[in-house]
């Protein structure tokens, strides 16, 4: 069952079912207090719109706030879809654990068993990767290779065809980095499989079962609904629409392109929490494919830029002073998207945006959220401390790198500075980015002058150490090891 309320731009107010329901410890839920505080928080950080659902105790909430397009002033309702970026990678996670737990796919087989024509750039370490590291972010494939492959039913087969010679981050098995190129290869993976384009596949094997109508991954797919524009625009400020609503070429599916309501978001999750059976009883997953993906496979030195404590097949997985949860976050072009599950508490909320400061929004309001319903202290946001720690710099400064991107760290004056620049195929995405490493811990730094991306404040940059000994710096979640 499902809850919603709609609201005008005016304000004004549409209920559509109870407005209090009782979660799990007996409270209720005041949906006119969440309506309230998300139009306010909304306004207060200028996000454009913003779609809300809570699933309490098996019932998902829906609240709608703002307006989808600045220009047109068309009103954000709580069947408006949104863009969820990197959230798809859960859908396809989703999809493979499907397959393996029907037989026919194996995760720790090697990828090249079901794709003879999978490659990276070292022949030996080919062999190694397995579906379970590609959906555990730890097969060290790179993220940012962007490569528009075109809009046909092969798009899938030419990206992975295209990123054969792509440098890894880290060699296989050694270290969390996060990446796109190895969602990609599960898409592939699902289409070899079930003789389906992804698309179709998602739609079969998971969107139909769930009853998830608002769920899609095409923009003519989504022209049918009141589809949200991204917004960008400089931090404090109402921000204007996107050049174009999407810039991502089909071939993003696995890893970038869902659409979705929040409503629908949450009904995919609500699925996982009930051990893999749909609202319907018609069983998604067994539970023990379910309890597979929260499982822990890798910890994460970088802790803080997706609140990340640790990785699972798919899942985020955090730690909120004890009490564990999952989920992800996802971006595109001016939207963002970002879904907590709190499974002791039976709580998830899913909160999809279209520009502004959506994770001043995120961080506030989820604060609340997750406090009341389900007991949860989320961190404070990621800052250096008033008076920062000594630090030795001399094992830092350096260079470092991964695929297009050099990351030099230098000491001025005994303070730490860093030159972010992309190069090679990504030498055109931005000028470099001088950043200010304020320290938190001896490894761990606040940089500046990048914006609230990242963070509410700060960019985190996390020095590591991979397997090997190799030392390494983390920035958005990659890796990049040292290489002088």
């Amino acid at each position: 069952m499902s809850k919603n309320v709609s609201w005008d731009a005016q304000g004004n107010s549409e209920a559509k079912g109870d407005w209090g329901t009782r979660d799990s410890a007996g409270k209720k839920l005041d949906l006119v207090h969440w309506q309230n505080r998300l139009d306010a928080l909304r306004a207060k950080h200028h996000v454009p719109a913003a779609s809300l659902a809570v699933l309490v105790d098996g019932t998902v909430h829906e609240l709608a706030s703002g307006v989808l397009h600045r220009g047109t002033g068309v009103t954000a309702t709580t069947d408006s879809v949104y863009q969820m970026g990197s959230i798809a990678k859960i859908y396809t996670a989703t999809l493979i654990m499907r397959l393996v737990e029907s037989g026919r796919l194996d995760l720790d087989a090697p990828v090249v068993d079901v794709l003879p024509e999978f490659s990276v750039a070292d022949p030996q370490t080919t062999r190694t990767i397995t579906t379970r590291q590609l959906l555990s972010h730890t097969s060290g494939l790179t993220c940012d290779f962007t490569y528009d492959s075109g809009r046909g039913d092969d798009c899938l087969a030419k990206y992975v065809e295209a990123a054969k010679d792509v440098a890894l981050d880290c060699p296989p098995g050694t270290a969390i980095s996060y990446s796109s190129i190895g969602y990609n290869v599960l898409g592939r993976i699902i289409e070899v499989v079930t003789g389906q384009v992804w698309d179709e596949a998602l739609k079969d094997l998971l969107l139909t079962p769930l009853g998830l109508t608002h769920t899609m991954t095409l923009p003519e797919e989504a022209l049918r609904f009141r589809a949200a524009m991204g917004h960008l625009g400089e931090p404090g400020q109402d921000p204007d629409p996107a050049p174009s609503w999407d810039l991502m070429p089909r071939s993003a599916g696995p890893y970038g392109r869902v659409i979705a309501t929040a409503g629908d978001l949450a009904r995919l999750t609500r699925m996982h929490l009930a051990g893999g059976v749909a609202e319907d009883g018609t069983r998604v997953l067994s539970e023990k494919s379910v309890a597979l993906m929260q499982r822990r496979v890798v910890d994460c030195p970088d802790k803080w830029t997706v609140s990340a404590d640790g990785w699972g097949l798919g899942w985020t997985l955090y730690d909120w002073n004890g009490v564990q949860g999952y989920g992800h976050d996802g971006a595109s072009i001016g939207q963002y998207g970002y879904l907590r599950v709190v499974p002791t508490a039976g709580v998830a909320v899913a909160l999809l945006t279209n520009g502004g400061g959506a994770r001043e929004l995120y961080a506030a309001l989820y604060r609340e959220l997750l406090a009341e319903l389900a007991g949860v202290t989320m961190p404070a946001p990621f800052a250096p401390p008033a008076t920062p720690p000594v630090v030795d710099w001399a094992p830092l400064v350096g260079t470092y790198r991964r695929e297009g991107v050099v990351i030099t760290v230098t000491e001025r004056d005994g303070a730490g500075h860093a030159v972010y620049e992309f190069v090679d195929g990504m030498k055109d995405f931005s000028e470099p980015l001088d950043i200010d490493l304020i320290p938190v811990t001896e490894t761990v730094f606040a940089g500046t002058g990048v914006g609230a991306a990242f963070s509410e404040d700060y960019m985190p940059v996390v020095f590591s150490t991979l397997e090997d000994g190799t030392a390494c710096v983390y920035v958005g979640m990659r890796c990049g090891p040292k290489v002088a």
